[in-house]
């Protein structure tokens, strides 16, 4: 399979057309500051990440394995990795299937790897071979699930990487990956590579229906790529999208992986704590509250088990418990928790991960508000609870639930009454020179995280 390399007047032909191209919205967006571009974000909080593409086939990482063999077991050989699209025929796709789960689980929005390191494309482009409707399969996948989302008002962002091993302008693609992953910007034919970006970019900005975000993602941060003029063809084409911080610096949030911060991220220290602070300062970060204008918008995400892809191997699944409380602790730092599932090489999602997913919504449909449309909560750092918060309302969500009341201080808001959020049972309170105490019973109403009401 090859690449075509467009030359830069037939980029100038394609960015121009595509330009001028229109489409129905899938949802309504403001476009004008940024609290307004950003609102739909900030109040959806849960979303499903997912990786997928011709390395499902194998059962192996996204492109990692050719990258770093060693830290892969040396599973498959460059060749092999490159012929696997030879053999993908995901026939049992479903893509109403993947958003009806994505809605049952809780999450509000889908963010979908349209191509990843490897090269190989999810959508139909037409700058290269290396694509899924050159498959056995030899369907836009991209396009079907888009047309669900479509349907059905699921908002989709789309992940695209700019390194690319398979395109012969981002390296000398006749040298194994491992010598060149990085790409090699100083070769003659590096700027056509980036013509490339933009044209498979326009594609993704305009065939595709309205974009909620576009998640870059640049290995080991990598600063070979000048994120800027991509930037600036997003805002053209899609200007209600929201980017991230992996290419176009600063970017709309920041995309910590596979960690929490320990703190609520401000725009000075994006990700909290720096980790050479000494123990007391960071104690004293984690407990901060950032004032609103100070915030920066960010975005965790994790895998259920150990690998982004689907690993046929890889049983270390996180427990359902874990990941409603890892979804608890990001909302409580203003954050928004992007959960990655790895479909198998037919297209379906492994019952694992359907389990753990219908977990977390039946949670969240007794316990949404204390998720969606909050913000982090007013004390920070405590060791049993954690904060959300809306205008009128404080969510103190319990992780050890106490034998008979539960003591919060430096609570400066009146309370005018408390609650479980399970039932609406009323409780009893006391509060007085910023401390509060809530007479609870005797057992945790969920035995994953308890939620308390505060009206204030």
């Amino acid at each position: 399979m090859s690449t075509h390399i467009p030359d830069r007047r037939s980029f100038l032909k394609v960015a121009c057309a595509a330009s001028s191209l229109s489409f129905m919205p899938r949802f309504s967006w403001a476009c004008g500051s940024e609290a307004e571009r950003t609102a739909w974000y900030r109040n959806a909080k849960f979303g499903m990440f997912i990786h997928w593409g011709a390395y499902s086939v194998a059962g192996v990482e996204a492109s990692w394995p050719i990258i770093t063999p060693s830290a892969y077991g040396n599973v498959i050989t460059d060749a092999e990795y490159e012929a696997l699209p030879k053999r993908f025929n995901p026939t049992k796709f479903d893509p109403n299937a993947f958003v009806d789960l994505a809605r049952m689980a809780g999450q509000k929005y889908m963010v979908f790897t349209a191509k990843h390191h490897d090269g190989f494309c999810m959508f139909d482009s037409a700058y290269t071979d290396y694509k899924i409707t050159n498959t056995p399969y030899g369907k836009d996948i991209l396009k079907q699930l888009a047309d669900a989302c479509d349907a059905r008002g699921m908002p989709l962002g789309l992940y695209y990487s700019p390194p690319d091993l398979h395109h012969p302008g981002y390296r000398d693609t006749s040298k194994p990956v491992t010598e060149n992953y990085g790409g090699e910007p100083m070769r003659p034919q590096w700027p056509l590579y980036l013509d490339y970006m933009q044209l498979q970019l326009t594609e993704l900005l305009t065939k595709y229906g309205p974009v909620a975000l576009v998640w870059f993602d640049n290995p080991l941060r990598q600063q070979v790529i000048d994120g800027t003029p991509f930037g600036d063809l997003i805002r053209r084409l899609q200007p209600a999208a929201l980017v991230n911080d992996r290419l176009v610096v600063p970017g709309d949030f920041s995309t910590p992986e596979q960690t929490i911060p320990d703190a609520v991220p401000t725009r000075e220290a994006p990700l909290g704590p720096d980790s050479d602070l000494s123990p007391a300062r960071k104690m004293q970060l984690r407990a901060a509250v950032p004032k609103p204008e100070d915030f920066r918008l960010w975005e965790t995400c994790m895998t259920i088990n150990d690998t982004w892809a689907y690993g046929k191997d890889d049983r270390d699944f996180k427990s359902s418990r874990f990941l409603i409380r890892a979804l608890v602790e990001v909302a409580s730092r203003g954050g928004n928790f992007l959960l990655d599932v790895g479909p198998r090489p037919d297209g379906t999602i492994q019952p694992e991960f359907q389990e753990r997913l219908r977990a977390i919504g039946k949670w969240l449909e007794v316990n949404g508000d204390s998720i969606y449309g909050t913000t982090y909560g007013p004390i920070q750092g405590l060791s049993s609870i954690r904060l959300t918060a809306t205008n009128d309302t404080i969510y103190v969500h319990v992780f050890d639930w106490p034998s008979s009341s539960l003591e919060i201080n430096g609570l400066k808001p009146k309370v005018l009454s408390a609650y479980l959020l399970a039932g609406g049972q009323p409780l009893q309170f006391r509060q007085s020179e910023g401390k509060l105490r809530i007479e609870t019973p005797s057992r945790a109403p969920d035995p994953n995280v308890s939620v308390i009401c505060l009206r204030v």
